[in-house]
This record gives C-alpha cells, sequence and structure tokens, in this order.
C-alpha cells in the first residue's frame, strides 16, 4: 500500500499543526543606515521602502519596530567626511556611537548590533588600510584598526559587535581586544562566510560604499568554493566567534546547510540588498505575487538550517506574521 502523504494537508489548520518550520519576528534583524543630520529620511531608489536616515529619525523607526516586533537591529553609519583610514568611525563621538546610545535611551530592551568595518567611512571604499605596494587591503593593519572600531562601539553601549570587512583573524584580535577592555561578556557575530557577491549592488548605494577602484576579491570569498566557505567559518568559531554567518542568503542555500551541519553555534543568515530588490522590483512589474514570494523566501533560510535573518524584508514579515 502506497503513503497517502495528502491526509496531513487537508486542511490549513492541519497544514500549521504538522509544519516543520516557522518564522517568528525573534528571528529578524533590521538593518538601519543612518546619515548625519535632522529630520533626514531619504528612500533608496534602489531598495524601495528603505531609507537613508538621521538619529532622529532612526528612533522613530525604533518605534514602529517595537510595535511590529522586531527587536533586534543592525547599524551602518555614513558619515559626511571620509578619509584614507575611516578616521570617523574610530572615535568615541562617532556616528554609530551617537546611534547606539539614542536607541537604548527610548529603547533600552532592543538588541543593537553594530556592523564594523571601514567601507562605509574611507574616501577609496575599500574595507580597510590600503597597502600603497599592492594596491589592496593590509589585513594585519586593519585588523589593529578593527579593535580599535570594537570598543568605540562597546562602550558607547553596543549589544553585538558584527565584523563584515573578512579580514584574516578578525574574530580573535576583536575578542582579545574586547576581554581586555572589560567587554569579556559582549558577543562577536562574525561575517564568517562572505562572498565577493554581485547580489551587494544596491547595499552600495544605500551605504554610500562602492569602491573607487577594484573590487573585493581579494578578501571576500569566491563564490565557486564551498569547502573554502565551510573552512572560513570554522575557523571563525575556532578564535571565540558567538554567531556564525552566510551571506549572501538565497543563492547560498547549499552553503546555510553545509555551515549548519558543522557547527552547533547559532548561525544567521544576510538577505541581501539584490535579493530585495529582485523581489520587490518583480512584485511591482507584477510578475509575482511580493507577499507569498517573500515568505516563501524567508522560510527557505530557516528550512536550510538559519536561526537568524538579517533581512529588509522584516517590517513587512512581521506584519504577516501577526495575521496568522
Amino acid at each position: 500500500m502506497f503513503k497517502r502523504f495528502r491526509r496531513l494537508r487537508i486542511n490549513q489548520t492541519l497544514r500549521k499543526l504538522v509544519q516543520e518550520t516557522t518564522l517568528s519576528t525573534n528571528d529578524f534583524i533590521y538593518p538601519l543606515f543612518v546619515k548625519e543630520g535632522n529630520g533626514i529620511k531619504k528612500e533608496v531608489s534602489s531598495m524601495p521602502g528603505v531609507f537613508q536616515m538621521s538619529i532622529d529619525e532612526i528612533v522613530k523607526e525604533c518605534k514602529e519596530l517595537d510595535s511590529l516586533g522586531v527587536h533586534s537591529v543592525i547599524l551602518f553609519g555614513i558619515p559626511d567626511v571620509k578619509d584614507s583610514i575611516g578616521s570617523e568611525c574610530l572615535c568615541d563621538h562617532s556616528i554609530i556611537s551617537r546611534t547606539i546610545k539614542a536607541i537604548k535611551k527610548d529603547y533600552p530592551h532592543f538588541m543593537v548590533a553594530t556592523d564594523l568595518c571601514f567601507c562605509e567611512y574611507t574616501d577609496h571604499g575599500h574595507c580597510g588600510i590600503l597597502d600603497p605596494k599592492t594596491g589592496t587591503v593590509n589585513n594585519d593593519a586593519t585588523l589593529e584598526i578593527s579593535a580599535k572600531q570594537a570598543l568605540v562601539h562597546a562602550r558607547a553601549g553596543a549589544d553585538m559587535i558584527a565584523p563584515s570587512g573578512m579580514m584574516d583573524g578578525i574574530i580573535q584580535t576583536l575578542r582579545t581586544a574586547l576581554d581586555a577592555n572589560g567587554f569579556e561578556n559582549l558577543p562577536i557575530m562574525s561575517y564568517s562566510t562572505k562572498f565577493a557577491s554581485s547580489y551587494y549592488g544596491p547595499f552600495r548605494d544605500v551605504a554610500e560604499s562602492t569602491p573607487s577602484f577594484g573590487d573585493r576579491k581579494t578578501y571576500q570569498m569566491n563564490p565557486a568554493n564551498r569547502l573554502e566557505a565551510i573552512q572560513e567559518s570554522m575557523e571563525d568559531e575556532a578564535q571565540g566567534a558567538d554567531i556564525l554567518m552566510v551571506k549572501p542568503a538565497l543563492s547560498y542555500l547549499d552553503i546555510i546547510r553545509d555551515i549548519r551541519n558543522n557547527t552547533n553555534l547559532p548561525l544567521a543568515v544576510y538577505n541581501v540588498s539584490g535579493e530585495y530588490a529582485m523581489l520587490k522590483n518583480a512584485g511591482n512589474a507584477g510578475l509575482i505575487d511580493y507577499e507569498k514570494v517573500m515568505m516563501e523566501t524567508l522560510i527557505s533560510f530557516k528550512r536550510a538550517g538559519a536561526d537568524i535573518i538579517i533581512t529588509y524584508h522584516a517590517k513587512e514579515a512581521a506584519k504577516l506574521l501577526s495575521k496568522g
């Protein structure tokens, strides 16, 4: 006798009862992009519904997030002044420091993670200090200033540090610096497997971080490499990462599953700007049912093994989840 799988699909209540993978607002981290000034809320043309905002508008955004049950954010800074080493993010009055304090003042229960990188702060758009001989990022010199940036975020009250620059040894460097300065309980969410992806295009519009020359292929991963992807995350776990991450998400579901099978650490994915923009534009063109495809996409990340989803869809998904 053959198995009748349809028995457990007969109505919605039964389907929900046996559903293996679920989504919750607790799964989401919402990216926020903070710009100097007041009263600024500028929509990014390549990412409908995503804004550059001044600190006062960021706090208003947190009020909406709070009402939707989304209580975790990750901050990206957009400074007015840039230089060769990203000096703005190395001072205690940095735009990120001020934003952390403003959010924590009104929403102390929020989990505020900070993206730790230099591409938004450097005049050349690369993720650290350039080596004049090679024209690429000097890994070890960048580690030194990364530790300084991490301490700036920690002193401002960040709940989690998330280094995205893909420097070798970054987790050990940050863990050592944080521990030595009394922040031994501050977790690190590593961008442990981050590919040199073409899906990042719209992000560079909103973060104003497009490289002025070349690309980031010397420090971000080759999209063709599966085994190296696993090695990258396992190395960051060994160095002391508290959470691992795969970025991008949608084209790398196999990598998410590979890493899930190799670690017991919480695993995050970054549902990146290009993935978001494709769904938005397809929905606006009437090619897909945007809300249904969005939720199907988000559930695929959880099914592949992710625990945490960094996504620009968080508010929309939260509204749909509240309807049951």
